[in-house]
């Protein structure tokens, strides 16, 4: 089925002149109600310099007071036009700000046409270049390079052909299938919808053209899928909703829910309030079953016929929005769909240079970075490559302490050790190991600053364990980082290495029916949670040992606070480097007071 919208997405640095040229190509279709037109002639930017009784364009696509105030577009502002073939064009303007990077590369998921905006008068600056790399990873089907305020510069052709050809080496490593230059003014008009006579040394398409002759790619000849967004129910009606990709449905049809893996056939179809024999891609539809199966909001439904190859491990490409940089081995839960599973980069291949192309060895990436990743989520998932369905292979990371969305990634394949590893569960299990040792497993995380009394509160409360007849053991963090966690430094990323590592040994060592006792700093609040995350519930208690950096300096048992003062520790807690206090700890203890006080209150969460 033919696509009924188009959406346009428009980019650039900032004072391209993205608003003024959606504005007059709105304003030129007849796109804009007479009186928003008229406004424009009295509302003036800051800084303005239009004449009074002239119509701003640019004001037309901005929704915020405060852009209007700065000159600026902060937000992507949205509109919509009719095309002469009856679909509907979806204009998205996108803000040219560096910060706002991550309002533009949303917009360019849906897009199906960049357009691309230079001015002449710059030349190609950093964020052409970025945006022109997301439009690439994004899959924007055609990109439109505007080559815009020609006016400025006497309508030079060689100018013109100076920054296409500029353009076109950047291009040649970036996959993007259909690129047209066009040379323009959006102030003046000149090949926006009519032919420019001030440039008769183009012949090309204008914009409006270039926009209209745009067709979807023929599609791949697939089986259908659909994932589940809504379960209807009523008396005698169970009906599961969503929308259809890559191919269709018939009444009859065979299919197979994921994640349960049960075959049923499709008994009915209702598309638009009504009943049907058959749905295709793209139609929002409610399929009702023959039988009554288990399936829910998020579960997948394919044909039968297709195999499916779920898989927990996946190579991507991200693009990190947020001002925190992304840290490897940190956690974050992965959102694709209705889905939401917490996901580990476990390693960063490299950065891309938007300049050059080239591939950087990093260790994080920032904001506004873009990078090749490998992601395990905890649970498998059914994921496609983004090049093969936009749908199935988009997913966004958004961070477990603030919920803010902090990366959008691109599925390039899932990793084959992801697809041929099963878990094996053993009839001598947890319980069972623990009930031998008549205890309760479980670990007791000790955190705070160096010098807190981790350590010296760990030992005390295994003496007394072990008194008892009961089966412990301690992870101490400097004795792993001599051994297992050798090759960590002190960084933000090896940090949360450092505490991955020591919470999947914490949880063997539950699983082998034990209790415990971690004594690490793990300074940052979103590893704790991912450690906490790996075990049952009330298996893990984490245990703040809250004593104040002054009484930790004057201690200074290893006289690393001495060392990161001279500013031989650049990385070291409390000094060089941030502690984020618990937010809600278990338990809390001083270091400072007496010692088996402190031990009795551990004592009283494990027995």
């Amino acid at each position: 089925m033919e696509k009924a919208i188009v959406r346009l997405l428009t980019c650039g640095s900032v004072d391209d002149g993205k608003s003024t040229l959606i504005g007059r190509l709105l304003v030129e279709t007849e796109s804009i109600p007479y009186d928003t037109i008229e406004s424009t002639k009295k509302i003036r930017r800051s800084g303005s310099t239009i004449a009074a009784g002239e119509i701003d364009f640019s004001l037309l696509t901005d929704g915020l007071e405060a852009e209007r105030e700065q000159g600026i577009t902060i937000d992507v502002a949205y509109r919509s036009m009719s095309l002469l073939d009856g679909k509907r064009l979806i204009i998205s303007d996108a803000p040219g700000h560096e910060q706002y990077t991550r309002n533009m590369a949303v917009a360019a998921s849906r897009a199906d046409i960049g357009l691309v905006l230079v001015d002449a008068t710059k030349g190609v600056r950093t964020q052409t270049l970025r945006h022109l790399t997301i439009c690439s990873l994004m899959g924007v089907n055609r990109v439109i390079v505007a080559i815009n305020k020609l006016d400025a510069l006497g309508y030079k052709q060689s100018i013109f052909e100076d920054i296409q050809a500029t353009l076109e080496k950047a291009l040649s490593r970036m996959q993007l299938p259909d690129v047209i230059f066009i040379p323009l003014s959006a102030l003046a008009g000149d090949n926006v919808v009519g032919k420019s006579k001030n440039m008769d040394w183009y012949t090309g398409a204008t914009l409006l053209e270039a926009i209209q002759s745009w067709r979807p790619p023929a599609a791949d000849v697939g089986q259908a899928r659909m994932r589940i967004q809504l379960v209807s129910r009523a008396e005698n009606f169970r009906g599961l909703s969503g929308t259809v990709h890559l191919g269709s449905f018939k009444v009859a049809d065979e299919v197979r829910v994921f994640p349960s893996n049960q075959i049923t056939r499709i008994s009915k179809i209702i598309a638009n309030q009504q009943e049907v024999s058959a749905v295709d891609d793209l139609q929002a539809v409610t399929l009702v079953f023959e039988s009554e199966i288990d399936a829910t909001r998020g579960d997948l439904i394919v044909s039968s016929k297709e195999e499916l190859h779920p898989s927990d491990r996946f190579n991507a490409d991200i693009v990190w929005l947020h001002e925190d940089a992304l840290i490897q081995s940190r956690s974050y839960l992965l959102l694709a769909g209705s889905t939401q599973t917490p996901a580990t980069v476990t390693r960063i291949k490299h950065k891309i240079d938007v300049h050059t192309g080239g591939e950087t060895a990093a260790t994080d990436l920032g904001m506004n970075e873009i990078g090749s990743v490998e992601i395990a989520t905890d649970t498998p998932l059914t994921l496609l490559s983004y090049s093969k369905s936009r749908e199935f292979g988009n997913f966004i990371l958004v961070d477990r302490l603030t919920f803010n969305t902090v990366g959008a990634g691109m599925i390039r394949h899932s990793l084959r050790r992801g697809e041929n590893i099963t878990y094996q569960k053993y009839e001598v299990n947890k319980g069972v190991r623990a009930a031998q040792k008549s205890q309760q497993a479980k670990v007791i995380w000790l955190t705070g600053l160096s010098g807190s009394g981790k350590s010296t509160i760990a030992n005390a409360v295994e003496k007394r364990l072990y008194a008892q007849g009961m089966h412990s053991y301690v992870l101490d963090g400097d004795n792993l980082r001599m051994g297992l966690n050798a090759d960590l430094g002190f960084t933000p990323a090896d940090r949360a290495e450092n505490v991955r590592r020591v919470s999947e040994v914490a949880k063997v060592l539950v699983d082998a029916g034990l209790i415990v006792l971690v004594a690490i700093i793990s300074p940052f609040e979103a590893d704790r949670r991912r450690a906490k995350s790996l075990f049952a519930e009330g298996e893990f208690i984490e245990v703040f040992v809250d004593t104040p950096v002054e009484i930790c300096v004057a201690r200074d048992p290893k006289g690393l606070y001495e060392k990161a003062a001279q500013g031989g520790i650049p990385n070291f807690t409390g000094i060089g480097q941030e502690y984020q206090r618990p937010i809600a700890p278990n338990l809390v203890v001083k270091g400072d007071d007496d010692l088996d006080a402190s031990v009795s209150k551990i004592l009283k969460v494990i027995i």
